[in-house]
């Protein structure tokens, strides 16, 4: 006897039309997405097509942005990638009830409207707040760099660039003297009817590499001037091709061309209350970060935690200037290694801000606090880069790498709403 399948009718038509929202189970994360973005203001992106009067009628920007959101908060990032999603996935054919943009007009909508975009980050901080995510107790802050849309082999030092100058000019001195003696040659052989403008290949790759090289040279000159260097570039300092604002960035697994992204966690849910990308080393961004909180959320934290990329004698002024009780490491210590508890006895008068500080880790209430640091900030990343597999910018240059991990950190936050509304 032949064993007895469920019904499996690949060609069979449905008897009335289906409804996308009958394929989402209550509860899925992109009916909540829908649910948060229909509160959101979207006011500054409608605006923009008000006074379009002419033209095909654009997407809906509401659907675009929950699309946009969605693919963020679970791992879906290029807008090629998007499209397809729109395809063949049902949630993402819910949330743009069945509209199919393709990947040009997600990537402009992206690029058009990226500083809107980005806004939404303080709109989806203070719903987490709303909702009792935000303490503003303990702020753990941390940089994690990041690969930029460059690769490091076409960046070039400074000292290289004079000398590859050098080496290139007199080798388009050569092939123009020879071009020219070719010229002159069949002249002679053939007449003067050759047009003679034709440029040899090999001359013309030569001479943009050249031109690419000076303008690097120049602007790498033009950035010494400006940071009080008086025009002279150190010899090591590189410029990379592709995406000139990036920089070799030390990871544990190497250097990479990339950009080093700061996050500013509030310990309860890790929720990012900050976030910014640099190119510079984390110590510069330590105020700004919690002058941005002061700015999302209208208070500073009451305690903040940091490694001792941060540490500077600057920070811990400003700190204690805004009232924050902060816990910033002075030096770096090997793994495992025991930190000696601080001395007893009064401080000595001479001691400096960072014996202070160092003093202050030593005791036991600040090797407690240090040591939730990592447990708070350091997941964070984790999340971001090993479980959503957001591991390269796709935009170049500062002000769209910015733009860009700010979308990031918004759907980051929107995970941590969804995972409390659901617990």
């Amino acid at each position: 006897m032949a064993k007895t399948y469920r019904p499996y009718l690949p060609e069979q038509t449905l008897l009335l039309p289906p409804a996308l929202s009958d394929w989402v189970p209550e509860g899925h994360l992109a009916r909540f997405i829908s649910d948060v973005v229909d509160e959101l203001d979207l006011s500054q992106i409608e605006a923009t097509y008000e006074e379009e009067e002419r033209g095909y009628p654009p997407y809906h920007p509401v659907m675009m942005v929950k699309v946009l959101l969605y693919g963020y908060a679970t791992g879906v990032y290029s807008s090629r990638r998007l499209a397809a999603r729109l395809v063949d996935s049902v949630a993402f054919r819910y949330l743009a009830a069945g509209n199919e943009p393709d990947f040009r007009t997600l990537s402009e909508f992206r690029r058009r409207h990226a500083e809107a975009l980005s806004g939404l980050f303080v709109q989806v901080l203070r719903l987490c707040q709303q909702a009792g995510l935000v303490k503003l107790g303990r702020i753990a802050v941390d940089g994690t760099k990041i690969k930029a849309n460059a690769s490091k082999h076409k960046a070039m030092s400074y000292g290289r660039m004079k000398t590859t100058e050098e080496r290139l000019e007199k080798e388009v001195r050569q092939l123009l003297e020879q071009a020219e003696a070719t010229d002159q040659e069949e002249d002679r052989r053939y007449g003067s009817e050759r047009r003679g403008d034709e440029l040899p290949e090999e001359l013309s790759r030569r001479e943009s590499r050249l031109k690419k090289i000076r303008e690097a040279k120049a602007a790498l000159e033009e950035k010494a001037r400006k940071t009080g260097e008086d025009g002279q570039v150190p010899e090591k300092a590189q410029r990379n091709f592709t995406d000139p604002e990036s920089g070799i960035q030390k990871t544990s697994d190497g250097f990479i061309q990339g950009y080093n992204p700061q996050l500013a966690v509030d310990e309860k849910v890790q929720v990012i209350v900050a976030q910014q990308v640099t190119v510079g080393p984390d110590v510069k961004e330590m105020v700004s970060l919690v002058e941005q909180i002061e700015a999302n959320l209208g208070e500073a934290p009451e305690a903040i935690l940091a490694d001792a990329g941060y540490y500077s004698e600057a920070n811990d002024e400003a700190m204690f200037e805004k009232g924050v009780d902060a816990y910033i490491a002075v030096g770096r210590h090997k793994h495992g290694e025991r930190v000696p508890p601080a001395p007893r006895g009064p401080i000595p008068s001479e001691a400096t801000l960072k014996d202070l500080m160092d003093r202050k880790l030593r005791t036991r209430k600040g090797r407690r606090f240090y040591a939730l640091r990592k447990t708070i900030v350091e997941p964070v990343a984790g999340q971001i880069k090993q479980a959503r597999g957001f591991r390269q910018f796709l935009r170049r240059g500062l002000e769209h790498v910015r733009e860009e991990w700010s979308l990031v950190c918004t759907a980051h936050n929107l995970l941590k709403l969804y995972r409390y509304q659901t617990a």
